[in-house]
């Protein structure tokens, strides 16, 4: 099997060593705040995404302030989700702030793109993406983070609360199944980057499981020199 390629789009977690058994079931609840914040800067990133597009159509580039913003903006939902509902995979609250928290156990970016496709921009996010978005609405139903609630549907927030029940009776959280809702949440947070115009690197058809990020496919080592041909 060949390695696989990099990607732009970095999403990583980690458990917490010691996850309370019940903290889980008022996590959404706690998290009340970040959610109102999150309603007000997704109209913002909305906003930022239909002002991206123009500058990507005439200039070929993706302002850096409104980059960092709007990934800003999916890094803190990220955080969000994996503390109340995607994973719950540690007890930290989530920071305030779109600025990357290094220590934090859940954390995502993109790498900035001097430059975009003009041609892409105009089909990207509606026609090409069309596939991913179906892979999507089958892994996270409500949200690119995992579904809003365990009621949105998809394949995340079920298994998620399957996570969270094992971990009540006990007292460890799944290692496989953890790896394999990151890997669920990597693909989605891919689309959603690819569909914000954040990138033009198309989503891999990949699961790519665990919490880190898999390494990037090496290049090919080349052939050892041929010995000098006899006089």
């Amino acid at each position: 099997m060949m390695p696989a390629a990099a990607s732009p789009v970095r999403l990583e977690a980690s458990v917490d060593p010691r996850l309370s058994r019940w903290l889980w079931l008022v996590k959404w609840l706690l998290a009340i705040p970040h959610y109102v914040v999150l309603f007000f800067l997704w109209i913002a990133f909305a906003v930022v995404t239909v002002i991206a597009f123009f500058a990507v159509l005439f200039t070929a580039r993706y302002p850096r302030p409104l980059f960092d913003f709007s990934v800003g903006v999916l890094r803190w939902n990220w955080r969000v989700g994996y503390y109340a509902h995607t994973a719950l995979g540690t007890d930290r609250y989530p920071p305030f702030t779109l600025a990357d928290v290094p220590d934090y156990p859940a954390r995502f970016d993109v790498v900035y793109p001097e430059r975009l496709s003009r041609g892409l921009v105009l089909v990207k996010w509606w026609l090409l993406a069309i596939p991913q978005y179906l892979a999507v609405a089958i892994i996270a139903g409500g949200g690119w983070g995992g579904g809003d609630d365990w009621r949105g549907g998809g394949l995340l927030p079920y298994l998620s609360l399957v996570a969270v029940v094992i971990l009540l009776f006990t007292a460890r959280y799944p290692r496989h199944l953890f790896d394999f809702l990151i890997g669920l949440a990597r693909w989605t947070a891919r689309v959603a980057a690819y569909a914000a115009l954040l990138t033009d690197q198309y989503p891999p058809f990949r699961l790519d499981m665990g919490g880190q990020e898999p390494a990037p496919a090496s290049p090919p080592a080349a052939p050892p020199d041929s010995p000098p041909a006899k006089a």
